[in-house]
């Protein structure tokens, strides 16, 4: 894509407008529990201010109904000055004079942070005045979110219409990089491992990894649904009954590519999840118990296909990993992939519950590349050219 990088800019006395991910989750008292989206922006934000820029950050938080007390970005400012090294404003106000007022009091290498972008509608609405009034605080615009770069925002497409000077930041790079590169020219075998909840989130990437996959393994709650379509007994599992020709699709498919779908071959299961009631490891799933993780010989068949990769990409859980009863088969291939790329194998790991199962292991320094974005990883993934990425390539 004909992207400008950030590297490329003059950025001394300018006021680069920033949109970053900060997205993070937090705990009940709205402490910061995972910090990891901002810690990866970190190199673009010393780039612009190493290099004589006016940093004006903007992000949301959460889902807020209008302005949020409990949304405020002051903790994430806080939290960022203290990463940084180096002071962050904050301004209470995303657009209108307190804002314009802030960024124009900034001097070279100085760091403000907005409000949050959602505690105003025109946001998600890509309404034109409120692009105006964000695209006016800046000289620059710079998108290094790319959790967010599928979505068709202000921050994220419409200010790029504004801004004629305007850059990926390298965590947008480094995104585009590791992802486009595992599509394109992946390194030795390519094995794509799919997990999570339901096959209907996942349909057009599924697919896509067929085409260009090696070796495709499903686990976690979509299994089933495979599982179903070949006769196999699911009991109480989850099942999306109206993708049953869709999973048979795909077996054709795999057919005729002479791909290889690889299942569950034996379940953890149990009778109830809350409380967990009868949890046992069984080769078919009895009609009164539901399916909840991959057993045993799944796991070592798994290990095998994960040792004998070039490339992995891997999106969605292996079972309800959440619960500690069921989440031995999540554990079990986020190790296996860590070993693989201690020997040189290119791991690549998709966001939201699979980056967020990966960090509560420890293991996030062990693999090649964790996205900051799950839906966008996806749709980058099947092909799709994102809202936030074609702003940019517009120059």
């Amino acid at each position: 894509m004909n992207i400008i990088p950030l590297n490329k800019l003059e950025l001394s006395g300018k006021r680069v407008l920033i949109r970053v991910d900060y997205n993070v989750p937090r705990d009940k008292e709205g402490r910061i529990v995972d910090d990891s989206r901002m810690r990866e922006s970190l190199p673009t934000l010393r780039h612009i201010l190493d290099h004589g820029g006016r940093a004006i950050i903007m992000t949301h938080l959460g889902r807020p109904n209008g302005v949020t007390d409990s949304l405020r970005l002051k903790p994430i400012a806080d939290r960022l000055s203290e990463l940084l090294s180096h002071p962050v404003r904050y301004v209470k106000d995303t657009i209108g004079p307190i804002a314009r007022n802030a960024t124009s009091e900034l001097g070279n290498g100085d760091c403000l942070m907005l409000e949050n972008l959602r505690f105003h509608d025109g946001e998600t609405q890509n309404d034109v005045e409120f692009v105006r009034a964000l695209a006016a605080l800046g000289d620059v615009y710079v998108n290094d979110a790319f959790g967010t770069a599928h979505r068709k925002h202000a921050s994220t497409e419409g200010v790029a219409h504004f801004l004629p000077v305007r850059a990926a930041g390298f965590l947008m790079l480094k995104e585009l990089n590791y992802l486009s590169n595992a599509l394109q020219h992946p390194k030795g075998r390519l094995v794509v491992i799919l997990g999570g909840a339901k096959v209907s989130d996942k349909m057009k990437v599924t697919r896509r990894f067929i085409e260009i996959a090696d070796s495709l393994v499903i686990g976690g709650g979509m299994a089933y649904t495979f599982l179903a379509s070949q006769g196999e007994p699911v009991g109480k599992s989850l099942l999306e009954k109206d993708h049953l020709e869709f999973a048979l699709e795909i077996f054709e498919l795999a057919s005729t590519l002479e791909k290889r779908i690889f299942l569950p071959i034996d379940h953890v299961i149990a009778d109830s999840i809350h409380p967990v009631l009868g949890k046992r490891e069984v080769d078919q799933i009895p009609e009164c118990s539901m399916g909840l993780d991959i057993g045993s010989k799944t796991r070592r068949q798994f290990t095998e296909i994960i040792a004998n990769a070039g490339t992995i990409l891997w999106n969605g859980p292996m079972g309800v990993f959440e619960t500690k009863a069921f989440s031995t088969g999540t554990s079990a291939i986020a190790n296996t992939i860590a070993t693989a790329t201690s020997r040189g194998t290119v791991s690549i790991i998709g966001g939201g519950d699979t980056a967020a199962a990966v960090n509560a292991l420890g293991l996030a320094a062990s693999m090649s590349h964790i996205s900051t974005g799950g839906g966008a990883s996806l749709e980058l993934l099947e092909g799709r050219t994102l809202p936030g990425l074609r702003g940019l390539e517009e120059n």
